[in-house]
């Protein structure tokens, strides 16, 4: 295998590991720090996102689209319907980005080199605080085909509002990914939740794709199986 030096920058060293990218990706460093992406500090400074930076940007941004809708004669009660149907939405496109982009089969060259800044990182370090959720930046990109896929299954004035409610999914799926990792969850429902998620990464990482819910794992036959003794995340 082709050595990776994690005392230098990750992002232009991966790509020579070829086949055995998958393997090394999911050999989980666990220490808090994280690594360096970049050589240059300026591209550096754009791969770190704290958690609240998600709230802060796209709660207005959710906002902003529903009273699109309400703005071109939506009544409330309708608009209200409509942005619950987005976020249920979002939960199915949360699975299937997780299931099928997150975690696709790359071995070239600049294959492992976009998956890792998509989501090897997350894998590979997985503690790390500052790549726990999406930059805005990297967000706001792959917001484009969702919204456009929004369109296109609705009308011009229900999609807003609809893709307002699934911007308010994203938003909990985020800030959710994030508490899994570093909160303390002191009831069963969440403390189940952290294990679920931590399953994924420590354990069977082709199983447990759901973040905010395992709902759509079971839907499609994507749970772990069960595991006698303690999981090595708790």
């Amino acid at each position: 295998m082709v050595a990776v030096d994690l005392k230098k920058p990750l992002v232009f060293q991966v790509g020579h590991l070829g086949d055995a990218y998958e393997e090394w990706v999911h050999d989980p460093v666990l220490g808090k720090e994280g690594p360096r992406f970049f050589h240059s500090n300026f591209l550096e400074f754009f791969t770190r996102t704290p958690w609240y930076a998600i709230p802060i940007v796209w709660i207005p941004v959710s906002c902003w689209f529903v009273n699109n809708s309400l703005s071109m004669g939506v009544p409330v009660s309708n608009a209200a319907q409509l942005f619950l149907i987005g976020l249920f939405a979002w939960t199915l496109a949360e699975y299937l980005l997780h299931r099928f982009l997150f975690h696709v089969k790359t071995t070239s060259y600049w294959g492992n080199t976009l998956h890792y800044l998509l989501h090897g990182c997350h894998h590979k370090h997985p503690m790390d605080h500052l790549r726990l959720v999406f930059p805005p930046a990297a967000a706001a990109i792959l917001a484009v085909p969702l919204w456009n896929i929004v369109r296109l299954l609705s009308t011009p004035t229900t999609a807003p509002a609809i893709f307002g409610g699934f911007l308010l999914g994203y938003i909990m799926y985020d800030c959710t990914h994030y508490y899994l990792h570093h909160g303390q969850p002191k009831s069963d429902a969440p403390k189940k939740l952290k294990k679920y998620h931590l399953n994924h990464h420590y354990r069977i990482s082709n199983h447990g794709f759901g973040i905010t819910s395992p709902l759509w794992d079971i839907v499609f036959g994507t749970l772990p199986p069960s595991v006698k003794g303690d999981a090595k995340s708790s």
